[in-house]
């Protein structure tokens, strides 16, 4: 059976961009406020930091090279020790906080460098853009976070009791039965797709499945189907498709596509639409 990629059809229509802010050392204190749509991904070189995070009194100390990881609006406050050294990106997800992988991750995710794989290297071309100032820095520097950031949601995949993930798509994506069901629904969501087909996606029985698609995703296969095509289908009707092509891409009919977006959405798709004008 060939492998499967968890997230090629997620990011195909879900794309994550970064924009670098910060290279170079960081002294006393530095707030990063929270503001909707915007994630961050911070590269600390050396050093140590007392880390402050929206709603948690106590403070805590993140020390030697590590990722910190903030992939919704979510205000955080850095207090820099001696030697520290940062690099700083934004992050803007297509959807902002309706991007299926933002809605599946915690408010904050710290990892130490040396446990992501192959990590290290894509750090080492990092951190030589910004030793070494030459044309077009901004933008390799940019493409450089973007990898860092895939190769950190890889080892999110690998590892989600490490950060005590709750049930939802990365969870999901974790189980590689699921994983095969998942990502059929991703890559052909206008598909008819039933409980039995995604079993024998998963190569488990229907009730096997659907137990453990419950307990890992938090949602049946058919509501989670439902609600990733109507994410595909509010990301369609912003870019001014038209509501019977985004139905028939999506597996609907007109009506009964206006009918289950109206039960989700709180009124029917051109309704909706209009509405962003």
């Amino acid at each position: 059976m060939e492998p499967t990629d968890r997230l090629d059809a997620v990011l195909e229509r879900f794309s994550v961009r970064a924009r670098q802010f910060h290279l170079g050392p960081l002294r006393d204190t530095q707030r990063y406020a929270a503001e909707p749509g915007r994630g961050f991904l911070h590269v600390l070189r050396s050093g140590r930091l007392l880390v402050g995070d929206e709603g948690r009194p106590a403070l805590r100390s993140v020390e030697g090279p590590s990722l910190l990881f903030y992939p919704r609006a979510f205000e955080h406050v850095f207090h820099a020790g001696p030697g520290v050294e940062l690099a700083c990106a934004e992050l803007e997800f297509d959807g902002g906080a309706e991007h299926p992988l933002v809605r599946a991750l915690p408010d904050a995710v710290t990892v130490p460098i040396a446990e992501v794989a192959g990590l290290d290297r894509s750090l080492e071309l990092l951190f030589a853009e910004i030793d070494e100032f030459r044309c077009g820095r901004r933008h390799v520097v940019d493409r450089l976070f973007e990898i860092a950031l895939l190769k950190l949601l890889r080892w999110l995949l690998d590892h989600p009791r490490d950060i005590g993930l709750s049930p939802g798509l990365i969870a999901g994506l974790s189980d590689p039965q699921l994983a095969r069901a998942l990502a059929g629904m991703h890559e052909d969501p206008g598909r008819g797709w039933t409980l039995e087909s995604l079993a024998g996606r998963a190569g488990m029985s229907r009730s096997a499945f659907a137990q453990r698609f419950r307990e890992l995703v938090g949602a049946t296969p058919h509501d989670y189907l439902t609600g990733w095509r109507m994410s595909l289908a509010r990301r369609q009707l912003r870019e001014g498709r038209a509501v019977a092509q985004v139905a028939a891409e999506l597996g609907y009919t007109s009506s009964s596509f206006s009918r289950v977006f109206a039960q989700r959405e709180g009124a029917p798709p051109r309704a909706w639409a209009a509405r962003l004008d």
